[in-house]
Formats: C-alpha cells, structure tokens, sequence
C-alpha cells in the first residue's frame, strides 16, 4: 500500500494486482494483450487504491498530450452539439481530453490558424467536421505537421486517411421512397449549403427515387437553403405561395423543416393534412414540435464516438498487425428513417 497520506503511485497499483508496471501502463492506456481477467484485476486495484495517473507524466511517457481536437464550421447546433457529446464522453472514457475549436472554412488565414493550433496544443489527433474534413488546406496543414487525423462525413473518401460516415444518399432515397408511398407526386425539396458534401448526397438521393418511380423532378419545387431555420422558412413561403403548390416538402436538415413548418402554419396550412413535411438528421427539437417530424435518424453522436475510437487506437502501434485495409479505415454506421406525425397519405 501507498504510504498513509500521499497519493498511491503506479508501482503501487503494480504491488497489489501482481503485476508488472508495463502491464499496468497497458491496462491504463487502453493496449491490446492483456488478458481479460488480469485487466480486470488491475482496474479493480486501480479504483481500489483510487489511482490517478499524473497527466504530465503519462504525456512524458509516452510522447502525448492526451489531447483530441475537435474542428468544425457548421451552421446547425444541433449536429455539433451531438458531435461534441459523443467525442466528448469517449475521449473521457478512454483517458483523453476534447478540444474544440470553430473555425471559418473561407478564412483567409485558415492556414496560419491550424498551424498556431497544432504547435499549442500538440494534440494526438484531429476529428474534422464537413466542411473542414473537404478543405485541402485544412488537410495539407495537419498533414505537414503530422498530427493524424479522422474524417466525419467526407465528400469522398481519401486513400489511407481514416474516414466515419453514413450512406446520405441512400438515406434521402429512403424517406423520398416513404413520401412517394404515400401517394405524393409534387415533392418539393430544399438543399443545403453548397459547401456541405451531405447537400449534393442527400439531394441525389431525392432525385435518385424520383428516377425511380417515374416522376419528373420539377425544377421549380427545388430550393436552396443552408441548413438554418430562416432559410427553410424562406424557401417554404416561395414554394407554398405558388399557385399548384408541393404536397410534401423534404428538408434536407431538420432545422429547415422546422422553418417549413412555421411558414405553413403562417400560411394556416394543417400539417399533415395539406401538407406533408420531412426533415433529415433527427436533432432534439424534431420530436418536440408539433407534429413532430419524420426524419432520419442521422448516428451523429455514435460516428464522433468512432471518429475517437479511430483516433486513439490508431495511436497504437501493434507491430504484429498488418496495416488497415480501406474497408477498416472507412466505416459507414447504420441510419434510420423515423416515421412521426409531420406526414400523412395524400
């Protein structure tokens, strides 16, 4: 035991589980071959003992900073807040620390801040948010300081860097598809913004079910937006003032469906008995409005917890494994369509 009134050191937790100082060091920091039930005893002697490893030290040790950083520049506070809980609560599970940082995608000194960044605060690696995970100079910087890094949502994957996504286009197919099997026929939709890789995905998904069920896209039932409530509440008044108006509206985020749905209820249109709406990412505030909106249920939190996953253990180096293959580097999570109160048949 640790002498009476100073903090129990590492050779302590080693003393009492039986063990060596590598394998408590392994057991801390989250490395392969360990047997199970020597982990498990380490861990137990570790709370036992309420061991704390010195932050400094670990760093020293081995060449770290326990540092995560998070880069993002995206108009919904939904998706980086969700963003944010997921890597936050892993990072914190695994012994390392977020750090999050907004920056401008269109800035002109983008460069000079990332590099002012990286030599701060050292960090182990980087989770890059759209569209920052698409902007060459972002990648170019962290690529010449060679600080590792992971993709969210990517326009296109990049050979050998790591890469967390869900398949958008297939998802708009899914809830268009939901829409068309409804009887709608004059589906309007609502693009996000052009720098955002997931506006041309999820609109070519639309268009994709469209194709598919013979329907003509009509040019004109097409808006652009960016991903903001104002602006789903702007393209909704353009639409729903037409003479012939849509019957449904598919918003490709949920923040402009909620801008649909106070346009159509200025206009006194009953959602959804004139009106069908259908959102896409399923923030917070889609099942609290009412009704409460059909949308996709985007894994947002889960892909910020694998993009740490990704990060840290990829900070680990097993000479006996064989280098990842583009399968293991580019994962695509699971997305659901979730059916609400916003749509109704035609």
């Amino acid at each position: 035991m640790s002498t009476r009134g100073t903090s129990p050191t590492i050779v302590d937790v080693a003393r009492e589980a039986g063990v060596s100082i590598k394998t408590v060091s392994r057991v801390l920091n989250h490395e392969p071959g360990v047997h199970e039930t020597t982990r498990e005893q380490v861990i137990k002697v570790v709370e036992a003992l309420r061991y704390r490893p010195k932050q400094s030290a670990r760093s020293l040790a081995g060449g770290r900073s326990f540092l995560i950083g998070l880069l993002y520049y995206d108009p919904s506070a939904a998706f980086v807040g969700s963003v944010q809980q997921g890597a936050t609560l892993r990072c914190r599970e695994l012994g390392y620390h977020l750090v999050v940082e907004s920056l401008h995608n269109d800035a002109p000194d983008l460069r000079q801040q990332i590099d002012r960044m990286v030599l701060a605060l050292r960090p182990d690696g980087m989770i890059l948010t759209p569209p920052l995970c698409d902007n060459p100079e972002v990648l170019s910087a962290l690529r010449e300081s060679g600080t590792p890094c992971v993709l969210m949502s990517p326009e296109r994957d990049i050979h050998g860097v790591p890469s967390v996504r869900m398949d958008d286009v297939h998802a708009a197919e899914e809830i268009t598809n939901l829409l068309i099997s409804l009887g709608h026929r004059r589906i309007a939709f609502i693009k996000g913004p052009p720098d955002q890789s997931a506006s041309a995905a999820r609109y070519q998904g639309f268009a994709n079910a469209l194709r598919a069920h013979d329907i003509e896209l009509d040019p004109e039932l097409v808006r652009p937006g960016s991903f903001t409530f104002e602006s789903g509440r702007e393209a909704a008044h353009q639409l729903l003032s037409r003479r012939q108006r849509p019957s449904a509206v598919f918003a490709s985020n949920d923040d402009m469906a909620l801008g649909v749905l106070a346009a159509a209820q200025r206009l006194g249109l009953a959602v959804p008995a004139e009106l069908s709406i259908a959102g896409f990412d399923d923030s917070p505030s889609a099942s609290l409005v009412w009704p409460p909106l059909t949308t996709v249920r985007q894994p947002v939190a889960e892909m910020a917890r694998t993009a740490v996953e990704m990060l840290i253990f990829g900070l680990k180096p097993d000479a006996s494994a064989a280098p990842a293959d583009d399968d293991e580097l580019h994962k695509v999570l699971p997305h659901e369509v979730v059916v609400r109160d916003s749509t109704r048949a035609c």
